[in-house]
């Protein structure tokens, strides 16, 4: 039921030690043959440039990924980690419908070889809902279902069957279930059917981010009203089981300034996930400094133990990347989508690169790799594949950003954590693992450049 998690078989594979060799999986290549190991090191292994790239998932066997384009997905081969390649794109996407086709196509979901894409993100022409593809040839995606919503949906997720979408067009701000075989919407849920004193606080300040759902619970992130756990077993019943974290909605009501409130600590629930057995729940925080004054910037990401679903208790918090700039316009170093696998945090931090974390002792994350170019990279996510990991590169929110796919090695199980990055305020906090001297030397005007050039605009 889980679109993201790889399965058992590659975090054995892991820890019996197959770091950054694909030779140890098995490989649906076109003729049978089996590619070169894959080369180790800090550095990355491949990049494929990919116009449009936002979130990525990878298959079960971890062999493909999937990539939101914006105006469509496209379909990655990573049989060979240091090469990979464009298998099929379809930017087709609810086309049939008066209004298409589907664009600001941002969010997906895999189950098996079934793809849910939903769109559009934000507000725009176009269809809006969700559609199914059929990936079990990777080559010829093949449509299976497509729903018409009257609602922006900035992600989703699938169990197979119903579709979770985020419907952030409504006043509610709600949890929409959808049936994709019946082709219509059979529930929803939103924090007014917690209580309905929530409505007394600003929209800007609850919207509902992400979902993420596994063996019948809903994980919803809702910005600065927290992330909450849902009862999803009957879409047409859906029940609170309890709240995470998150401030009173007495102390949001009281707020004045909504604006600066919503893109600034504490709060910003963006993004949530667990693990295999839905034991570990990790929460990540989208923020940086609206005004420039130093009364805010980046946010890390938060664990929790939920073995017992009704009383999450906090284990630890990561903290993001240092920046020389944390304003909007500068570089940002917050935590961004992420995916807990084979006892591993696999995170993006925009501009602040990528990391992994040994989370064997969640109540002491371990950093074991971390990889950073400001100048010229700015992570969406960051997912496990096999005998490496994967990161979408994206020019969301910085258009000098090529954008693409990269893959990274897996580091070891055992390996030693990384060398910890400068306390310089981030000046040269892209000088960490696997950069060359132009890299750092890179870093340290980048901060002065953004400015500038954010000050232009």
């Amino acid at each position: 039921m889980r679109r993201r998690t790889l399965l058992q078989s590659l975090a054995a594979a892991s820890a019996a030690g197959t770091v950054g060799s694909a030779a140890a999986h098995p490989l649906p290549t076109d003729n049978g043959a089996t590619p070169a190991a894959t080369p180790t090191g800090g550095e990355p292994l491949g990049t494929l440039a990919l116009s449009g790239a936002r979130e990525l998932v990878t298959s079960p066997d971890g062999h493909t990924a999937y990539v939101a384009t914006g105006d469509g997905i496209a379909v990655v081969d990573l049989v060979s980690p240091a090469e990979p390649r464009l298998l099929a794109a379809r930017t087709d996407l609810l086309a049939d419908s008066a209004d298409g086709p589907m664009r600001v196509v941002q969010d997906l979901a895999l189950v098996g070889d079934r793809l849910l894409v939903a769109g559009p993100a934000n507000p725009a022409e176009g269809a809006h809902g969700v559609v199914v593809f059929d990936v079990s040839d990777r080559r010829e995606p093949e449509r299976t279902a497509a729903v018409e919503l009257d609602t922006r949906i900035h992600n989703c997720d699938f169990d197979g069957r119903y579709a979770y979408v985020t419907a952030n067009s409504r006043a509610e701000n709600p949890l929409a279930v959808v049936d994709t075989e019946r082709g219509e919407e059979v529930g929803s849920w939103s924090l007014l059917d917690a209580d309905e004193r929530w409505a007394e606080v600003s929209p800007t300040l609850r919207p509902l981010h992400d979902v993420w759902v596994q063996d019948d619970r809903a994980y919803l992130a809702y910005w600065d009203a927290g992330t909450w756990i849902l009862d999803v077993s009957d879409p047409a019943d859906i029940s609170l089981v309890s709240r995470v974290r998150g401030r009173s909605r007495e102390a949001l009501s009281a707020i004045d300034d909504p604006g600066t409130e919503r893109t600034e600590p504490p709060g910003n629930d963006h993004f949530v996930t667990v693990d295999e057995d839905a034991e570990l729940l990790a929460v990540t925080g989208e923020s940086w400094d609206a005004g420039d004054d130093g009364s805010g910037g980046p946010s890390g990401i938060e664990l929790f133990d939920i073995s017992d679903p009704r009383a999450p208790a906090s284990l630890a918090t990561i903290d993001p990347p240092p920046t020389s700039d944390p304003t909007r316009g500068g570089v940002l170093t917050t935590a961004h989508n992420i995916q807990l696998t084979g006892g591993r945090c696999y995170s993006s931090w925009y501009q602040g690169g990528v990391r992994v974390h040994d989370l064997r002792e969640p109540s002491e994350p371990r950093q074991i790799y971390r990889w950073r170019d400001s100048a010229t990279t700015s992570f969406w996510t960051a997912q496990r594949g096999a005998g490496c990991f994967v990161a979408s590169n994206t020019a969301a929110l910085d258009d000098s950003v090529s954008p693409g796919v990269y893959t990274f090695p897996d580091p070891a199980v055992d390996a030693p954590a990384r060398t910890p990055p400068p306390t310089d305020g981030g000046l040269l906090g892209a000088a960490g693992d696997g950069f060359g001297v132009a890299a750092a030397l890179a870093a340290v005007g980048l901060g002065a450049w953004r400015l500038g050039r954010r000050r232009e605009r």
